[in-house]
């Protein structure tokens, strides 16, 4: 489960219009989050709050073994309107790592404006005293700045400090970093091309008759973005470097099918692969699996993982008189023609008006106007579509339909057996996350892990 100041920086970058999504670092996001999902180890509990638009605090208290807790503050110079900060209230699929497609890219004019939006948080874990901090500084509306520390006794030098410079610009995104930790100085990059990135430079986009963005009559046609990208580290202290290569396809919302996303990353200097596939079986259900393989030493590692979400009353007596108060209207259908008639090639003799009154009930035309349906992107964000034109909501921005569901339930199994649980749900005022760990090799005591998590905010 995502944590209220995690969610929190969510709806600053969404007010601010920044894509998280657009970066090296977010490629393998859909697969990490259902294959590589966190289980709670013992008890946890989480008390927070958006005292203003611009202020939120946030206190966690533990016990694994020892007590242990945090205390955090951030400060947004942008108000936060938008955001939900009542756990009552809050969409479950905003607060829930899941399967999430891929957001429209933005379509980013000029760049010489100044901007001075800004973010500052902290974080004190107690009783390790250990502080971190970030600081997020958006100058234009391409260029951000991005400051994180961390800082505690037992790391070397006393903590260590990260910057970080990024250039979005739609068609292609591009970050420069560095580290105290070991002199370390990096850059990645992103490139897209399908789908709607040729879309961003036209002055007006053309209408998708068919749902998949063109009007061709392709109608079955995978309608998707790709994406490549590379990295490159290297340690200016210990004289190493490292570097990866990625592509992703993922298909936008605008798409009538099924959604899907499919990744592969390589490591040329370690040999290793990875595959990744994700896919939205249905609207409560996505599965994702993992291939990883080294070209040295010929190991191999696989991994399989499954959501499955639980629709709030799905059992009530409620819901199923509602569809049975109003019955369909009855049409009425012409009488056929007596065999007499069909053997002499004529006609019935017309009745008598009393008799026909009697037989054939005037018909009844029920003229319903056919509703329009949703667009892919408001099913996926559990809204409707706006009156006037399809519009793309901000994290916490709740709907008649973000309600429905009350929990999720997640699985992963990997080829040493090990099987991750994880039940996360929404009960009254409360937002709980139930998960555990299990070693089906060591039946004597196959459970590793065991934990429960709460969290309430207002």
């Amino acid at each position: 489960m995502r944590e209220f100041m995690d969610y929190i920086q969510s709806a600053f970058y969404a007010a601010t219009g920044w894509n998280r999504d657009n970066s090296y670092s977010s490629l393998n996001a859909t697969s990490d989050a259902l294959l590589g999902f966190p289980t709670p180890r013992g008890l946890r509990l989480t008390l927070s709050s958006l005292a203003t638009p611009q202020f939120a605090t946030s206190y966690q208290l533990g016990t694994v073994g020892i007590v242990d807790g945090s205390i955090s503050y951030l400060y947004s110079t942008v108000p936060l309107n938008n955001a939900i900060a009542q756990s009552e209230k809050i969409p479950l699929p905003d607060l829930l790592r899941s399967y999430r497609p891929l957001a429209e890219l933005p379509h980013r004019e000029g760049g010489g404006e100044l901007i001075k939006d800004a973010l500052g948080y902290g974080r004190l874990y107690l009783p390790a005293s250990l502080l971190e901090a970030l600081v997020v500084r958006r100058v234009s509306p391409m260029l951000q700045f991005q400051l994180s520390a961390v800082s505690n006794h037992e790391l070397r030098n006393g903590g260590t400090i990260l910057g970080m410079v990024q250039y979005d610009k739609g068609r292609y995104a591009v970050e420069g970093l560095a580290s105290t930790d070991g002199g370390l100085l990096g850059v990645r990059g992103l490139y897209n091309f399908g789908g709607d990135v040729g879309q961003l430079n036209a002055a007006t986009q053309p209408a998708a008759s068919n749902g998949n963005g063109s009007g061709n009559g392709e109608r079955e046609r995978i309608y998707g973005r790709f994406s490549t990208g590379a990295e490159l580290y290297y340690g200016t202290l210990n004289k190493s470097g490292g570097m990866s290569l990625g592509a992703r396809f993922a298909t936008l919302p605008t798409h009538n099918g099924t959604p899907l996303t499919a990744t592969m990353t390589i490591n040329p200097l370690m040999g290793n692969i990875s595959w990744s596939y994700a896919v939205m079986a249905g609207s409560y259900c996505s599965l994702a699996t993992r291939m990883d393989f080294n070209v040295y030493s010929y190991e191999s590692d696989w991994s399989v993982g499954m959501e499955l979400w639980r629709k709030k009353g799905a059992w009530s007596i409620n819901t199923e008189l509602d569809e049975t108060e109003a019955p369909a209207p009855v049409s009425a259908t012409p009488l056929e023609r007596s065999f007499q008639a069909k053997m002499e090639w004529r006609l019935d003799h017309p009745l008598p008006a009393s008799d026909a009154a009697e037989i054939l009930p005037p018909p009844v035309i029920v003229d319903q106007p056919k509703e329009k349906e949703r667009s892919f992107q408001a099913k996926m964000e559990w809204r409707l579509d706006d009156p006037d034109k399809d519009s793309t909501t901000v994290p916490g921005t709740a709907t008649n339909e973000d309600d429905q569901y009350s929990g999720v339930l997640k699985a992963r199994l990997d080829q040493h057996l090990r099987v991750g649980l994880l039940w996360e749900g929404r009960v009254k005022s409360l937002l709980f996350s139930l998960g555990s760990s299990v070693d089906l090799r060591r039946l004597d005591s196959p459970f590793r892990t065991l934990g429960l998590e709460l969290q309430f905010s207002s």
